[in-house]
């Protein structure tokens, strides 16, 4: 008779399951709602952690501690809580928030809690926690490589480093999406991870179809919050981003990271210390709000092996510069782009105000004769800017000064090479190339060379 012989069953998957499993429920329950915040008597948990609020219809809905009243919980949900009821159940959830990831994630739009919102069905791959750390300082390696992002006014005279962190400082209406949205599609970059906090929800189908486009998109990750999300929501959906970047970043890639905008995560977080009983200080801004935001820029840069560089958009009220959230930001990062309404006015595409932007790890990352070039750019153009009135009424005298009379002859010059169509791209050799055209033309106008 022959023998049988049964194969083995493989538990493995099973016992990683059980390792899941919360063994111990914390439960308590809900006893006042005041606005968006909701307090619960229990569960013993600290701040920062994540509860599931049970609703009578069947749906639990996350929430997060933000603080507490003498016994009580202050929780801020994730989602909107329409249909809750005094005593509705509130169970403590232990395991930590992340994210499933994998290299198939480009390419698709997620919601701020890390959901799939395309129609292109669930994530799968490795689970990669939200609330991660900053690389420590003496781990991270030196910016020396520049990163082109494909912008002549950029590249030129404002040059990024990859692993830099840069702000793009402008009121409404000035072209920040629009710019984004070009150097997302021609950067030097691996990957993108676009942030949208806070925008319109018809504005997320614009920026994906007219601004980022299929080209753009299909090396990007996109994560949106809108405006009408709860804050928590909007807050949370920048690290979401951050966590995406980084996983790419530990592949060894080179990530350009992408917010827009910086400005309504801090308005999202002055909403939750708020609601937590936090005092207002600098414009009805808390101090969580100037707490968090660095927690957020110090996790992108440079890291042991590849880099994120960052781009983040800042919205100032009034095209005011000394906004408290522009201000802290400008303190954080390793540069600023600002765009001028007035340029924009008059169709200047991208609107970005040489005189008035900076990089700060420029001159480590390019070419003394790219230095040379950019400095003398940017004194032909404050040469011009400086007499402009007078030169508009008439009122000066051609020949009696030679830098303002070469300024003059080069200006079109200049701003033939600083404009740029939407969707064009410039490589950065031909870019550098132009600029130096430029500054020794300067040089044989006012004799210094033959």
């Amino acid at each position: 008779m022959e023998k049988r012989t049964d194969s083995l069953v493989d538990f493995s998957r099973l016992h990683q399951a059980l390792e899941k499993v919360e063994l111990v429920d914390y439960q308590g329950t809900v006893v006042r709602v005041v606005g968006s915040t909701v307090e619960s008597a229990g569960p013993v948990v600290g701040v920062g952690q994540l509860c599931g609020i049970h609703l009578r219809n069947g749906r639990r809905v996350l929430a997060e501690v933000v603080g507490f009243k003498d016994d009580h919980l202050i929780l801020l949900p994730m989602e909107h809580i329409e249909g809750i009821s005094p005593g509705d159940p509130v169970t403590a959830r232990t395991t930590p928030r992340h994210i499933t990831l994998s290299k198939a994630v480009l390419g698709r739009v997620l919601n701020g809690l890390g959901e799939p919102i395309d129609g292109k069905g669930p994530l799968s791959g490795q689970e990669v926690p939200i609330d991660g750390a900053s690389p420590p300082p003496l781990t991270r390696d030196r910016i020396c490589q520049p990163l082109s992002l494909g912008i002549r006014s950029i590249d030129s005279m404002l040059t990024c480093a990859k692993g830099q962190r840069v702000g793009i400082f402008s009121g409404s209406g000035v072209g920040k999406s629009v710019l984004l949205g070009d150097i997302a599609v021609s950067s030097a970059a691996d990957v993108n991870v676009v942030a949208l906090i806070g925008e319109r929800g018809r504005e997320v189908r614009e920026f994906l179809e007219e601004n980022l486009r299929p080209e753009g998109l299909a090396k990007s990750v996109v994560v949106v919050a809108t405006s009408d999300a709860p804050p928590i929501q909007r807050v949370k959906a920048a690290f979401v981003a951050v966590a995406i970047a980084e996983y790419f970043r530990d592949l060894g890639m080179d990530v350009l990271f992408m917010m827009d905008s910086l400005t309504r995560f801090a308005q999202a977080q002055r909403e939750i210390g708020i609601a937590a009983g936090e005092p207002p200080t600098t414009k009805g801004y808390c101090p969580s709000v100037f707490s968090l935001m660095p927690r957020l820029v110090e996790r992108l840069g440079t890291a042991q092996k590849g880099s994120i560089t960052g781009i983040m958009t800042v919205l100032v009220e009034g095209d005011d510069l000394t906004d408290p959230v522009a201000d802290c930001a400008r303190s954080l990062l390793d540069g600023h782009i600002v765009l001028s309404r007035r340029l924009a006015e008059r169709g200047h595409y991208p609107a970005v105000d040489i005189l008035a932007s900076v990089s700060r790890l420029m001159n480590s990352v390019v070419s003394p004769e790219h230095r040379q070039a950019a400095m003398k750019v940017r004194e032909i153009y404050a040469t011009y800017t400086d007499a402009e009135d007078l030169i508009s009424i008439g009122a000066f005298s051609p020949g009696s000064n030679k830098r303002i009379d070469g300024a003059v002859g080069l200006i079109d010059m200049i701003k033939a090479f600083l404009i740029q169509p939407s969707g064009q791209r410039t490589p950065f050799d031909q870019t550098v190339k132009q600029l130096c055209a430029i500054a020794d033309r300067w040089d044989r106008l006012l004799g210094l060379k033959q």
